[in-house]
C-alpha cells in the first residue's frame, strides 16, 4: 500500500483493478478544511489520463509493473518476436504493444518488456537509436547544417527530416520519442 502523501511523478498505483501511474500530482492544504492530494494519473494499459483528488494520507494498492529485458528478434507482419534475456522465452507482442517505437526497431536490438498480472501491457523502445540511411535525395555542394531540411529512409522504413549535408549510407542517431534527426554518427 502507498500513501497518496507519498505520490511522486512515476509511482504505479492500482485503481479498479487498473494500474496507473502518476503523471503530475499537487498536495493542497487550504485554509479550513481538509487537505488533499491532486493528481494526474496515466492508465498504463489504455493510455487513458485523468485528473483526480483523493485525500491527504489515503492509501492505495501499489501496482507492482514488471520490467524485463528482452531481445527483438523479428516481425511478421504486425507480430514482432521478443526474446526474454534471462530465461531465453520467446515472447511475440502485436505493433500496438510497441507503439511508435516499432518504426526503429532493428533485429537484435535491446528493448524493455512491461508486464502487469503476468500479461504484456507495453514495450519500451531505447530513447536514441542509430540506423542507417537507405533512401534520400543527394548533398549538393554548399549545403550547410543550418540550411532546410529534406526526408530520409531509414533501414527500418522509418522516414525522419535530415539537414540537407545527409547522404544514403550516412548512420543517424534518431530519438525514438519524438521521430527526430538528432545527429549524423
Amino acid at each position: 500500500m502507498i500513501s497518496t502523501n507519498d505520490f511522486r511523478t512515476g509511482v504505479t498505483v492500482e485503481i479498479d483493478g487498473q494500474p496507473w501511474v502518476v503523471v503530475d500530482f499537487q498536495h493542497v492544504k487550504p485554509g479550513k478544511g481538509s487537505a488533499f492530494v491532486r493528481a494526474k494519473i496515466k492508465n498504463v494499459i489504455t493510455g487513458a489520463v485523468l485528473e483526480r483528488t483523493f485525500n491527504a494520507g489515503e492509501k492505495l494498492p501499489r501496482a507492482h509493473i514488471e520490467r524485463r529485458e528482452a531481445q527483438f528478434l523479428y516481425a511478421v507482419g504486425d507480430d514482432y518476436t521478443l526474446m526474454d534475456n534471462q530465461t531465453y522465452e520467446q515472447i511475440t507482442v502485436t505493433r500496438e504493444d510497441i507503439g511508435d517505437g516499432a518504426n526503429y526497431l532493428k533485429e537484435n536490438m535491446n528493448v524493455v518488456i512491461l508486464s502487469y498480472d503476468n500479461r504484456v501491457i507495453g514495450v519500451e523502445v531505447p530513447n536514441f537509436v542509430e540506423l542507417a540511411v537507405v533512401e534520400t535525395e543527394p548533398g549538393f555542394k554548399g549545403d550547410t547544417a543550418t540550411g532546410g531540411t529534406k526526408l530520409a529512409k531509414l533501414e527500418t522504413g522509418a522516414t525522419v527530416k535530415v539537414p540537407l549535408f545527409v547522404n544514403v549510407g550516412d548512420v543517424l542517431k534518431v530519438d525514438t520519442r519524438t521521430g527526430t534527426y538528432i545527429e549524423r554518427v
